[in-house]
């Protein structure tokens, strides 16, 4: 245990225990649970504090263990918190145990590694993925994310969020997710194109424009899918090309791609944050906001949410964070970003650290990074009344726990950020009809869309009185349920 994590468990004086050892629980002390005096486990459960009682009976005397704090200290993986996910929803509802056996199960898994020829002559072998969820919906539907970080289970996580974003949504498509395991600083412009083409020959016809549709995700771009729709054209024979033009969503705008696309996350976020607003009669004009991650996401969200009057105060990416209690001018930042790789040394901000960025007191956070963000830790220090979850999975179980006892509303990641493949859909649509919307139109129908699922996820937790997250579940899961029921199973 580092220096760190020691003073932090000391000042909640915690003894640090052994990994090695299973935890031994609890005696109720004071009325709260806590271990038994002499013993040497002796400290506090961190998951029963935070829940302020164990969910076990309290027994007459003796020691017994916390399963709940067992399970919760285990690292969990991304893919196995999805599908606890599912199963909190499954014992609200009482959903059908074998089709939730179904949705728990990705239905195809494709690694690939292939070598491509860099600009030095040299040949590196690199590794890709793609994990196809559900289709009972529709075609498989997800983006592709260059990223160091990739592997099977999360893209496993992913691809299943994707399932439900789909169905909460009432788009017809399916949840799938790919990458590549690679960090795009540290190759050329051409290099990445040619990755980017010999990826897409590796996947081969397991993409396809009525089977399974990549789009933009982390680190990937309109130029990305621009050179995949390219490639998988130049396989089909000629006749058939224009047919294809679909195989990818989140091109450029003269490729085939749709007004609003670029922004289509972040605006679905800010849609749904001036509904809750709205809900909760909350004055926007002069509220104050953090953002995590400013990339495409984090980045359009904070330049729409200026349009409300709002004042963003604090920006964490990869490169650091920053922070100015005036206010930081979006549109100014995401130019410096652009240019710069990153947020940090900005000019008209101080820089903080982490920790600082976390506690900082404002009205709403949206967190539009990576996952797991929002930990037990960083939970504990938020100081906001809304957090609007423009990641994919950005809060992990304990600090979803610590979100809920302090009372702080979260519109859940797949409700939040369903507004790309929204208009994904929407590009699909136009490229199929071989038409093209305006952005009025595109907005309109993006705001319908995004508003009515907003509707059915409140109803659920109204209904089933049960938070957000397990409402979206519930909703996204009772549609593919019912699917299910009606076409049965073959054979």
């Amino acid at each position: 245990m580092n220096e760190m994590n020691r003073k932090r468990r000391n000042r909640q004086e915690i003894t640090p225990v052994s990994k090695s050892r299973e935890w031994k629980l609890l005696y109720y002390e004071h009325g709260r649970p806590g271990l038994e005096d002499g013993s040497e486990y002796r400290g506090l459960c961190r998951y029963c504090e935070l829940r302020e009682t164990c969910a076990l009976p309290r027994p007459e005397g003796g020691v017994w263990r916390c399963e709940n704090y067992i399970a919760m200290v285990r690292e969990v993986s991304l893919y196995e918190k999805v599908v606890k996910q599912l199963e909190e929803a499954v014992d609200v509802v009482h959903f059908d145990r074998d089709i939730c056996k179904i949705l728990a199960a990705t239905m195809n898994e494709l690694i690939v590694h292939f070598p491509v020829k860099m600009d030095d002559g040299g040949i590196k072998m690199l590794t890709g993925y793609r994990v196809q969820h559900n289709n009972a919906l529709g075609p498989y539907k997800g983006g592709l994310r260059f990223h160091h970080s990739v592997d099977i289970d999360e893209v496993r996580a992913l691809a299943t969020l994707m399932t439900w974003k789909s169905a909460i949504t009432n788009i017809p498509f399916g949840g799938a997710k790919g990458g590549i395991q690679l960090d795009p600083a540290e190759f050329s412009t051409r290099e990445l194109e040619k990755i980017t083409r010999r990826f897409t020959f590796a996947l081969g016809n397991n993409i396809g424009p009525e089977y399974d549709i990549p789009a933009p995700d982390v680190n990937t771009n309109p130029q990305i899918m621009a050179w995949i729709l390219d490639t998988y054209m130049s396989t089909m024979t000629p006749n058939e090309r224009n047919r294809c033009i679909h195989v990818v969503t989140g091109k450029p705008i003269e490729s085939g791609g749709s007004q609003g696309r670029h922004k289509a996350t972040g605006q679905g976020i800010i849609f749904l944050i001036e509904k809750w607003a709205e809900d909760h009669g909350f004055n926007l004009k002069g509220a104050t906001y953090i953002v995590q991650g400013f990339g495409n996401v984090g980045s359009w969200a904070a330049r729409l949410m200026k349009k409300n009057g709002s004042k963003l105060i604090a920006v964490e990416d990869v490169t650091g964070a920053i922070s100015n209690s005036e206010g930081i001018d979006s549109d100014d930042l995401a130019n410096y970003v652009k240019d710069k790789g990153g947020v940090l040394d900005y000019p008209k901000a101080q820089p903080i650290d982490h920790e600082t960025f976390f506690s900082t007191k404002a009205d709403i956070f949206i967190p539009c990074a990576l996952e797991n963000q929002i930990t037990a830790e960083t939970a504990e220090i938020l100081d906001v009344k809304l957090v609007a979850e423009g990641a994919n999975s950005p809060t992990d179980p304990r600090g979803d726990v610590v979100l809920q006892r302090k009372k702080i509303d979260v519109i859940p990641d797949i409700l939040c950020n369903s507004g790309g493949v929204i208009v994904s859909y929407f590009e699909w649509l136009q490229n199929k009809r071989s038409e093209f919307w305006d952005l009025e139109e595109v907005d309109h129908k993006l705001y319908k869309k995004i508003i009515d699922a907003y509707e059915r996820v409140h109803d659920t937790a109204d209904k089933f009185r049960v938070n957000w997250r397990t409402a979206a579940y519930i909703a996204a899961i009772s549609r593919l349920e019912m699917v299910y029921k009606e076409r049965g199973i073959f054979p």
